[in-house]
């Protein structure tokens, strides 16, 4: 929702939506086939936060995509842990999986709320094989879709690797730039996945999201790579020992973008043309968290996402509505099969006296080959239970 959610800048989107609608369906010149192919905000480094209201940064634009004007940069993944130039072929690093490690990922689709983002990446840095850069001499900017190329090899028949590009700042601040995921059954085929050879040495290439990024003069490039990454990802059924061959054998491809003096000629977006806001129409404030429950003595780590809406009236209908939902993601260290996800949901309409309220409760859990799922609804008039139901199913795990 880019005419609303943090972290902005927010825009005229739907005055944007309805200029590209006029001139296709309409006929109508609106102008906006004479802009950039391609407008993207730029953004520069903000100090970790799992909240920006607004993340800093410029508007840049490309005629044409792919662009001439994107460079692939290659650096290599040394057996020291630098990257760069490559200072050796082959060496083999050897890395076992901590279960944990992901809980900074931030949530899956985030929309603005506190909390949703990605904090700081040093301890899920400190929980992977991670290989830095020398400081930058002058800012670099990407756009596009980084890659990384790793040659490896796993202990087991399943396995992931899960690879994040770091900004890490001068104070050892680490940032998330991007970052992919590749079920290595996966590796030749999404449509036809295979085991791997446990030992087997594979080389495949990891593409990560898509990113607009200005690194400054001074920071450094980081990989972090894991064969773990919850509960982004369901973890394999076995702990894996992932090997990766450095050097020449693996490396980080960046595609780097030469500022451009166009940008700044760049017409500015109208502002967000958006309904009454709707705290005007709040009965009750919501409350948003996101907590990391450890214990030391059993390794069990929950993962708490709660959201409350709070109570809102839509003015025209009269009809209030509410959400709660809380969200528990629980592993134990060592143990993957321990995995599982609990989503408990309320969902509350009424008008007058008029009171309905639907509650469910959502499990998931797995063996070696099975996914587990059960779920529990129950739908209430007033205090009065009038539906209730509750079914289970299996799904085989085929090669997750």
């Amino acid at each position: 929702y880019p005419e609303r959610d943090a972290p902005g800048p927010t825009i005229g989107f739907m005055q944007e939506c309805l200029r590209w609608w006029d001139y296709w369906h309409k006929g109508i010149d609106t102008g906006i086939m004479d802009e950039p192919m391609v407008r993207v905000w730029m953004q520069d480094n903000a100090p970790p936060s799992s909240y920006h209201e607004e993340w800093p940064g410029r508007w840049v634009a490309e005629e044409s995509w792919p662009s001439p004007n994107i460079t692939m940069q290659s650096l290599a993944l040394n057996a020291d842990g630098t990257l760069g130039a490559a200072r050796s072929s082959g060496a083999r690093l050897d890395f076992v999986g901590a279960q944990h490690c992901g809980l900074d990922a931030g949530i899956w689709c985030p929309t603005g709320a506190p909390g949703e983002l990605p904090p700081d990446q040093r301890s899920d840095d400190g929980l992977s094989l991670c290989f830095t850069s020398a400081p930058l001499d002058a800012p670099m900017e990407i756009l596009g879709l980084p890659e990384v190329t790793l040659t490896l090899a796993a202990d087991r028949p399943n396995a992931l690797v899960a690879v994040r590009l770091c900004d890490v700042a001068p104070d050892g601040a680490s940032t998330l730039a991007s970052r992919g995921l590749l079920n290595l059954t996966h590796r030749d085929s999404h449509e036809n996945p295979s085991p791997l050879e446990p030992g087997k040495r594979y080389t495949v290439t990891v593409r990560l999201n898509v990113a607009g990024h200005s690194l400054p003069a001074g920071h450094r490039w980081r990989v972090a790579v894991s064969p773990t990454y919850w509960p982004y990802a369901w973890p394999s059924p076995r702990p894996v020992t992932l090997s990766v061959f450095t050097g020449a054998a693996s490396r980080l491809d960046l595609p780097v973008r030469k500022p451009r003096a166009e940008d700044a000629a760049l017409a500015a977006f109208e502002p967000p043309e958006i309904s009454t806001p709707l705290a005007k129409n709040t009965l009750r404030t919501g409350s948003f968290s996101r907590t990391v429950h450890r214990d030391v003595a059993s390794g069990r780590f929950d993962l708490v996402d709660f959201g409350d809406s709070g109570s809102r009236l839509f003015v025209a209908s009269g009809l209030e509505y509410e959400t709660i939902n809380k969200n528990t993601f629980t592993i134990v260290e060592g143990d993957p099969l321990s995995a599982s996800v609990r989503c408990d949901w309320t969902v509350k309409i009424g008008h007058g006296d008029w009171r309905t309220r639907v509650e469910t409760s959502s499990v998931m859990t797995s063996d070696a080959e099975t996914f587990r799922v059960t779920n529990v609804l129950d739908a209430f008039e007033g205090n009065t239970r009038v539906f209730g139901k509750t079914w289970t199913f299996a799904v085989p795990r085929d090669c997750v």
